[in-house]
């Protein structure tokens, strides 16, 4: 028997105490977001750097809560990269709304789990009414099905698994992919250059293995060449595969492509077929009127993942899955415990996310986008989107101008890439066979030393990537911070880095191959 000869603690903070550190918190978050667009972008320090500052014991007895609060000025913030800057162009990462900021301290301090409806009645129906919102603000209808995941590669999980559980000849559930009567293997299908690598994960967690995802020829534009997929869908059922699913990229993750969505809906139709729209980049792009017809087909889609901590600037980490129907979620993930519910009915019942998705334990995480959605609106929401798509406009505009840059695509959204060329470089024809291959590895060297200089200077911070196996400076403009005097400022300082770079390594390139000696 326990004895009562002592007094239980919580080891809470006193409402004094908590009030205390609550108006510091507020107060170092305030000076945080006074100087956002002075920060160093980057801190430019080494893994075994940052590592050593928290190589510390576990605390046996507790600390100082003020004290702790200070590490997040002195430890945290100096080692963090900030994607909250408007010069932060990486990935493909929102910058954080304030009223997000605010949301997640008080979803927090409430703690539902958003599982079930009886834990979390509030926070469930704060999460339906976002994804209603979200549909509607992208012409989708409001009446679907879907649930917030951690962000693209869940919500393309979850998408790809309903999609295979409702289109499969058999039931999947209980049998997994072993069929009865079926030899075939399932197969998805996405464009080949700008299909995002999150589909293999997928497939890789659905045991479908890496090579059931087939890869579509794509157009100089690198959209799909939809008579490419049908071409590929009739060759693989001719050789015994099961095609189940078309991937649409809905804003791609190199150059903003918007794939035929009217031409892949149409094929699924016809095949009964899976039509998925990832547009974890770019869907919410729908929202602008201008663009209606870049996103014409949209709305045909059997389901589409948009990412609210992208493109919506809303804070880490918050991804959408949006099902046309609702019961083909249900069907997919439907699960029973004992312990869920009671044995009889009661008027305290409702809907279940985790009857939904994967996740039995989920946060909160519909208040940040609640919040944001209703602080900005729609046309508040707008106006960012489009100064963002001005600011990629303004930089293909630079890109064009300069002699030293080189365009490689036209301006579609917000993410734009492009790459940095010597402009004596630019101007040599007639070159061999080795001196080509030689100097396209001279400038794929040459612009990831530019990204690696900039990023260590601070003043902002964008990555390479690869279109047709050459490096490209790649620029992630979804900051609703970013002007276009931060895009002047960077395109000055990679052309700046440019010139001391080649400067430096071009005699090496030249002894072997003196064609390519600098003009003085």
């Amino acid at each position: 028997m326990a004895s009562r000869g002592h007094q239980f603690s919580t080891h809470d903070l006193t409402p004094a105490e908590f009030r205390k550190l609550g108006y510091q918190t507020v107060d170092m978050l305030t000076a945080f977001y006074e100087d956002v667009e002075t920060r160093p972008v980057f801190p430019a320090k080494s893994e075994q750097a940052v590592e050593a500052l928290f190589d510390e014991p576990l605390p046996e007895r507790g600390q100082n809560p003020e004290t702790i609060l200070r590490e997040w000025e002195t430890k945290i913030l100096p080692n963090a990269t900030h994607n909250t800057s408007p010069r932060y162009f990486g990935y493909v990462m929102g910058s954080g709304t304030m009223m997000g900021t605010l949301a997640e301290a008080l979803a927090a301090a409430v703690n539902m789990n958003t599982g079930g409806w009886k834990p979390a009645p509030a926070a469930t129906e704060v999460e339906r009414t976002v994804l209603s919102w979200l549909a509607e603000l992208i012409g989708y209808d409001p009446d679907c099905g879907g649930l917030l995941t951690s962000g693209g590669t869940m919500a393309n999980f979850v998408a790809i698994l309903t999609a295979l559980r409702n289109t499969a000849e058999y039931d999947t559930t209980a049998g997994g992919l072993q069929s009865p009567t079926r030899t075939g293997r399932y197969t998805l299908y996405m464009a080949d250059h700008e299909g995002h690598s999150s589909i293999f994960r997928v497939a890789d967690m659905l045991n479908l293995g890496r090579d059931a995802v087939r890869l579509v020829p794509s157009h100089d534009d690198l959209t799909m060449d939809t008579d490419a997929l049908e071409t590929l869908l009739d060759a693989d059922i001719e050789n015994g595969d099961i095609p189940f699913c078309v991937i649409g990229q809905v804003g791609s993750i190199n150059v903003s492509a918007i794939d035929p969505l009217p031409d892949i809906a149409r094929i699924c139709d016809e095949r009964g077929l899976w039509f998925h729209a990832d547009g974890a980049c770019g869907a919410v792009g729908a929202m602008l009127p201008e663009l209606a017809t870049k996103y014409e087909g949209l709305d045909r889609a059997d389901s589409i993942t948009l990412d609210p901590h992208k493109w919506l600037y809303v804070p880490y980490e918050c991804g959408a899955i949006l099902v046309r129907e609702p019961d083909r979620l249900r069907r997919s993930f439907d699960m029973e415990a004992p312990y869920l519910h009671g044995t009889l009915p009661t008027a305290y019942e409702g809907h279940d996310f985790y009857q939904h998705g994967p996740q039995m334990s989920r946060g909160f995480r519909a208040l940040k986008v609640w919040m944001s959605l209703k602080h900005y609106g729609v046309q508040g929401y707008r106006d960012l989107l489009r100064q963002n798509i001005e600011c990629a406009h303004h930089l293909d505009t630079l890109v064009r101008r300069e002699p030293d840059l080189a365009a490689i695509q036209e301006p579609n959204l917000y993410i734009y890439s492009f790459r940095y060329v010597p402009t004596d470089l630019g101007t040599i024809e007639s070159l061999t066979a080795e001196q080509q291959d030689a100097l396209d590895t001279y400038l794929d060297t040459l612009n990831q030393k530019i990204t690696d200089a900039i990023q260590e200077s601070g003043l902002a911070f964008f990555g390479t990537s690869a279109i047709h196996g050459r490096t490209v400076l790649r620029f992630s403009i979804c900051s609703h911070r970013t002007t276009l005097t931060d895009i002047e400022d960077v395109v000055r300082a990679i052309q700046n880095a440019g010139v001391a770079l080649d400067r430096a390594d071009r005699p090496t390139l030249a002894r072997t191959y003196p064609v390519f000696a600098r003009e003085e």
